[in-house]
């Protein structure tokens, strides 16, 4: 920045992106845009190219603390939404997806920059475990409406949830090699091994569990709001990072590991950092893209030779051969394998990987930058792109579903007809479906008491719970761990 201490101009900066992240939260997610796109294009409006009313460098010491507490919010927000027990339902899966894809797609993106664009060993492995990072939130534009069955979209889940924490040691080791321009000795690489894998997953965890034991003692002696909830989780992760980094280790790996505890420990303050929590985050996320868009990743631009174009085709295209061949075994079909390679947006992950050989003063640090920041923009519009490619197909209209038969001492809500391409929501047709199969299916009424009061009306059946109260009245009621729990609020 050209002055540092411009307070007004950060607080305005912070006021546009809020303001423009909640307004413009609906329209991208109905059109499939990704929110990199826009704010990324926000910042170039507001920066040197453009208005000339903001200026950021790579090494202002603002986009540095805003990239550490963005990286920190991405692995957290990465282990909270990780469900253990399905990844031990679907070990093979997220082995093969992780091990002989993820990993083979780095190397193989780290072999292409070493070859094509002559970078140094070291840094060709930074930027094969940078380029190699998927992000979930251009992911998730990608998948609404795109009709890949649910084993397609729990792969793509577990990869885009599991493979920046792969990653993330490959860059840091890499970088104790050449951040300094010497090797370090065996004694060195101990001590990095320890920091890395052992005091911050440790300093995580620790963190975590003390963190949910006290937050469980105060909810039942004296109840704890649950917005409130949602501000602790993140006070969580940068207390887990800070602690971690004071013990010398990784604060990263300790925000994951941290948000792998409460993930696991207390689901009720999961599901908090879910509905308010991961808002406040991908608000950081979004002023991230601003400070990115201002200048840094345009930087990419310069560096647009026959060769750098040759390795963002690779970037973006490596990954078919690679996840053709190592998810073979699980006896998916060509066109899903294929369906599983190409879904493998950059964004904001690979940008923040990369730009930690700027902040460890690596000589290449500037070039790595530039050149994952030409992958991330190319991969932006033609991946990010596709939803709003494959939306000009016309589409057929869903069946309109049955409704649910009354009961003479109840008046039943019709539940609003969801299209089945929302994970994380179900409609009648689905419910249906999964009773047909013996499946208990439980429905939980979890409207605030002053939209209960205003329409005290529950559909057939359901179970009727404050939304601060609801895992506590489903467990009440002796709802069996397998069941379907549909809960709604409108």
């Amino acid at each position: 920045m050209a002055d540092p201490q411009n307070l007004i101009a950060v607080l305005g900066l912070v006021g546009m992106v809020i303001i423009g992240g909640a307004l413009l939260a609906g329209p991208a997610e109905r059109n499939g845009l990704p929110a990199l796109a826009i704010f990324l294009l926000l910042g170039l409006l507001i920066g040197p190219f453009g208005l000339d009313l903001f200026t950021v460098t790579l090494e202002d010491p603002l986009l540095r603390v805003v990239a550490t507490i963005s990286l920190t919010l991405v692995l957290f927000t990465d282990a909270m939404t990780l469900d253990l027990s399905e990844v031990r339902r679907n070990k093979l899966l997220a082995a093969l997806i992780l091990g002989p894809g993820t990993l083979l797609a780095a190397c193989g993106m780290a072999a292409a920059a070493w070859g094509l664009l002559g970078l140094s060993p070291v840094a060709a492995i930074i930027i094969g475990a940078a380029v190699a990072s998927t992000d979930p939130v251009v992911l998730r534009g990608m998948l609404q409406g795109s009709g890949i069955n649910d084993r397609l979209r729990l792969a793509l889940r577990l990869e885009s949830g599991m493979n920046d924490v792969l990653l993330l040691p490959i860059v840091v080791i890499a970088l104790a090699f050449g951040a300094a321009g010497a090797s370090p000795n065996a004694g060195d690489i101990g001590r990095l091994l320890i920091s890395l894998f052992l005091l911050g997953p440790l300093a995580g965890v620790v963190v975590g569990v003390t963190s949910v034991r006290l937050l469980i003692a105060i909810r039942n002696r004296f109840g704890v709001r649950r917005e409130y909830e949602s501000l602790y989780v993140i006070g969580v992760a940068l207390g887990a990072f800070a602690a971690a980094e004071a013990l010398g280790g990784s604060g990263f790996l300790a925000a994951f590991a941290a948000g792998l505890v409460i993930s696991s420990l207390d689901v009720e303050l999961c599901d908090c950092f879910l509905e308010y929590g991961q808002v406040t985050a991908e608000m950081a996320l979004l002023f991230t893209y601003v400070l990115l868009g201002v200048g840094p990743i345009w930087s990419g631009l310069s560096m647009i030779t026959p060769a750098s174009i040759g390795f963002a085709a690779i970037v973006l295209l490596l990954r078919l051969p690679i996840f053709m061949a190592a998810l073979a075994p699980l006896g998916l079909s060509i066109r899903e394998r294929i369906m599983l390679g190409w879904y493998g947006p950059r964004g904001l992950g690979s940008l923040l990987l990369a730009l930690l050989a700027v902040f460890a003063g690596m000589a290449e640090g500037e070039q790595l930058v530039a050149l994952t920041s030409l992958a991330v923009l190319i991969s932006v519009a033609i991946q990010g792109g596709w939803p709003l490619i494959r939306r000009t197909k016309p589409k057929r209209l869903p069946p309109t579903p049955e409704p649910l038969p009354p009961a003479s001492h109840q008046t039943l809500i019709p539940l609003e007809p969801l299209t089945p391409q929302e994970p994380d929501r179900i409609n009648i047709d689905q419910i249906h479906l999964h009773k047909s199969r013996g499946e208990q299916v439980v429905i939980v009424d979890v409207r605030s008491e002053r939209n209960f009061r205003a329409s005290p009306q529950i559909a057939t059946g359901a179970l009727r719970a404050t939304p601060d109260q609801a895992v506590a009245v489903v467990r009440a009621a002796g709802v069996p761990a397998d069941a379907w729990v549909v809960s709604y609020c409108t």
